[in-house]
């Protein structure tokens, strides 16, 4: 079997930028194991794999390691190769995830394509020790999410000297630990940390900005902002918080198309 594989860097218009995903658009679902095996194999932060049903796509999402319930990165980059190889007559499609419902993605002239995705349940909690310890620096706020816990700084700087203990980060009882403050020339900035997910940095994180948005909506006052991820590869975001929903648009392009032999 012989199986197209699409590498899109997500969420910037710069090669060797932002963050990469690979995409398989599939006739039917293969195995779960053959799925992981070639997540595994891509060594991504995640690669998408895809089947057309009727009036929408389904789409799951594997890391090296295990299979995700969201993936903002990858779900842009497979819809920048539906929209530019497939489905080139349409300016919206509609996702399924198993995992996490209907996903909305758009497409505007200007490039950009805009994710509409269900924004992350969120409560303020007390300082957890063992996340502190192995970010490395005391938050003046932990929040906790669904699967992530967020923590927020009070300047850019504080995100960029972050140095993480990543074994005690493999330990935590959560997927992942998001770093956040206001940012110098966007609203705010951020970094991700999923070492249990096989990715001890994420380049940048579509679905941390399910968590990020509606923090940073209420503190700054305003529905619409941008953002920057602080990764070494960097990625930039728009964020707009729509309620249950957040818009999260970005930009993509191809870096290359292979075949897979299977």
């Amino acid at each position: 079997m012989k199986l197209t594989l699409y590498q899109v860097d997500a969420f910037t218009e710069k090669l060797f930028s932002g963050n990469p995903a690979a995409v398989c658009v599939l006739n039917t679902w293969l195995n779960d194991k053959i799925m992981q095996q070639i997540a595994m194999e891509n060594n991504l932060a995640e690669t998408a794999f895809l089947v057309k049903k009727s009036e929408h796509y389904e789409i799951r999402w594997y890391t090296p390691e295990l299979e995700v319930d969201l993936c903002g990165h990858a779900a842009l980059a497979s819809a920048y190769v539906l929209f530019r190889f497939i489905e080139k007559n349409v300016a919206k499609l509609d996702f399924y995830s198993p995992r996490s419902g209907i996903l909305n993605v758009e497409k505007s002239d200007d490039g950009f394509l805009t994710l509409y995705f269900p924004r992350d349940e969120t409560t303020e909690v007390a300082e957890v020790k063992e996340i502190t310890k192995a970010i490395g620096a005391e938050p003046i706020k932990t929040i906790q999410g669904k699967t992530d816990y967020l923590l927020i700084y009070g300047s850019q700087k504080e995100i960029e000297e972050i140095t993480p203990n990543f074994h005690l980060l493999d330990q935590l009882n959560c997927r992942g630990v998001i770093v956040s403050a206001p940012g110098n020339e966007v609203d705010f900035v951020s970094r991700a940390f999923f070492p249990q997910c096989g990715i001890p940095e994420d380049p940048v994180t579509g679905s941390a900005h399910t968590t990020l948005t509606p923090y940073w909506s209420k503190v700054l006052g305003k529905t619409k902002m941008t953002a920057k991820q602080l990764s070494p590869r960097g990625g930039d975001l728009i964020c707009e918080y729509l309620g249950s929903r957040i818009k999260i648009a970005g930009k993509a392009i191809l870096y290359l198309i292979g075949e897979i032999n299977i």
